[in-house]
């Protein structure tokens, strides 16, 4: 997404835990055409850091137009274990940080009549196996920004609200999780990504990519029973 935005000629601030990774992207949004490109490394998992993070863009950049939210924490790819300290964490990093990030964002994206751009999964509108604790981290985000829109709305306050719902895609991370348990096809994340800012900039209200999985949302609520059929059948899971 930062080389997409780098493209237009953004200016951008990045962040991330790691500082180096920060630095390689940063200066290739510069060489891509970004007009700045600044980073501030953090961990979302301590709760401090979002207002921070808000400041420094502020402070960096003057105003905000577009506020994209999309860090996730870790999280094993299996069934839930009963880890209650790795729920807090996750709903703290996924969820919590996001809110306060928006948050802080929101005076001055109403100044500018600005944009959130919140990435959401299509685990946060349809309960998957092995995801228990990232769907209900994903199910949070969508219920918050969804009743955050409408007041928005009712405060007559023209900030956007975008929910991108991805399905698999082929990150690193998501490939290593899944292999040999998730029988579909993982779509490009640069075309993923591309989607995401086309829909921030024509201020959508939803963004689904790839395109099944707005056929998926589509049916979940008429056909419950075959829905989840069709979802345990993607799984290559026996037991012992």
């Amino acid at each position: 997404m930062a080389y997409h935005y780098a493209r237009f000629g953004a200016q951008l601030v990045l962040t991330a835990r790691r500082e180096a990774e920060l630095q390689k992207v940063a200066q290739r949004c510069l060489k891509l055409g970004a007009k700045k490109a600044v980073y501030y490394a953090a961990d979302m998992a301590s709760p401090p850091e979002s207002e921070k993070l808000a400041h420094f863009a502020l402070q960096n950049l003057g105003g905000l137009d577009y506020v994209v939210l999309n860090h996730i924490g870790w999280t094993p790819f299996r069934m839930w274990d009963g880890d209650v300290d790795h729920a807090r964490w996750l709903m703290q990093v996924n969820f919590i940080s996001s809110v306060a990030i928006a948050s802080a964002a929101l005076p001055d994206l109403a100044k500018s009549k600005g944009s959130l751009i919140v990435i959401s999964s299509l685990a946060g509108r349809i309960a998957m196996p092995f995801t228990s604790i990232y769907s209900a981290t994903k199910f949070a985000l969508e219920g918050f920004f969804a009743s955050l829109r409408n007041e928005l709305v009712m405060q007559k306050k023209d900030v956007s609200i975008t929910m991108c719902v991805l399905g698999l895609i082929d990150t690193e991370s998501a490939l290593n999780k899944t292999k040999g348990i998730v029988n579909q096809e993982a779509a490009p994340a640069s075309e993923a990504a591309l989607a995401i800012v086309k829909g921030g900039a024509t201020r959508a209200m939803e963004v689904f990519y790839p395109w099944t999985t707005q056929l998926i949302c589509g049916v979940r609520d008429w056909f419950p029973a075959q829905r989840d059929w069709i979802l345990r059948d993607s799984y290559n899971y026996t037991t012992n």
